[in-house]
């Protein structure tokens, strides 16, 4: 590894997910964008830091986009690319980035290829989605053919999750990670999150560069009877430092009554 790898290795790289919709603020809408480019990240060495939704309102997307994008290292958008009257977030990104829009060749290409291979007719509405500001890499669509594009720091990516999805795999290899963040749980049935409150606010301040959360979970067991527990996480870019929390979290599980099991199956 080169001196070059390793100061790339240990950068902390930080995105922003803008998430777009006024179907997501009444509720209508279950957002699952965050979680699936959260995980897809991760990998990759970028965290996301900070997550907003606005509704379609030009200068409340406009001013989160400028804000986001001078903050964080990357930034994802999704929502608001299709062909109707409200799909209006290639508009507002040009507008942000203070360039022309239109229709683009090579986006128009994709468009029509991708309607004439299910013989369904190229109306004037979804040429809309060829639109793409002035400057703007496209991003590959291969559900709906549609693209999503990349505007400096900025990728905007479609609100149908299993689009938004497929559409991360164009950009992996655009992005520029740096430290990959580990998680590790410590899950102890039947403590109670006050139990070990104190012990888990001794840790954090032992360890400020770990990040060390508590989350409680509750089900109801075949008899009906409530079971609790509470599963211990810490995360963090150094395993080494993170091994010893994760041990000083099983002795504190232990030191309230509590049974841990370390990494158990499915846990992140």
């Amino acid at each position: 590894m080169t001196k070059g790898q390793m100061m790339s290795d240990a950068k902390q790289v930080r995105a922003a997910v803008l998430l777009i919709g006024d179907e997501l603020l009444s509720g209508r809408t279950r957002d699952i964008n965050l979680s699936e480019i959260a995980k897809f990240l991760g990998p990759l060495g970028v965290s996301v830091a900070e997550c907003r939704i606005v509704p379609d309102e030009p200068d409340e997307m406009i001013a989160a986009v400028n804000h986001l994008r001078g903050k964080y290292d990357y930034v994802f958008t999704t929502g608001g690319i299709g062909p109707t009257h409200d799909d209006i977030t290639a508009d507002t990104i040009a507008a942000a980035f203070g360039v022309p829009i239109d229709v683009r060749e090579d986006a128009l290409a994709i468009v029509e290829e991708w309607y004439a291979k299910t013989k369904t007719p190229l109306t004037e509405s979804r040429k809309r989605m060829a639109r793409i500001p002035d400057g703007a890499s496209l991003i590959k669509n291969p559900v709906t053919g549609a693209p999503g594009f990349q505007t400096g720091n900025v990728f905007t990516l479609a609100g149908v999750p299993k689009i938004a999805r497929a559409m991360l795999e164009d950009v992996a290899h655009r992005i520029e990670g740096g430290a990959v963040t580990h998680s590790r749980t410590v899950a102890t049935g039947g403590l109670r999150e006050g139990d070990a409150a104190q012990g888990l606010g001794e840790l954090a301040r032992e360890y400020p560069d770990v990040s060390i959360g508590s989350y409680p979970y509750f089900f109801e067991g075949p008899d009906g009877e409530i079971k609790r527990g509470t599963n211990l996480v810490a995360r963090s870019t150094d395993k080494s430092k993170l091994g010893e929390v994760i041990e000083k979290l099983a002795d504190l599980s232990r030191s309230v009554g509590g049974k841990p099991v370390v990494d158990p199956p499915g846990a992140k």
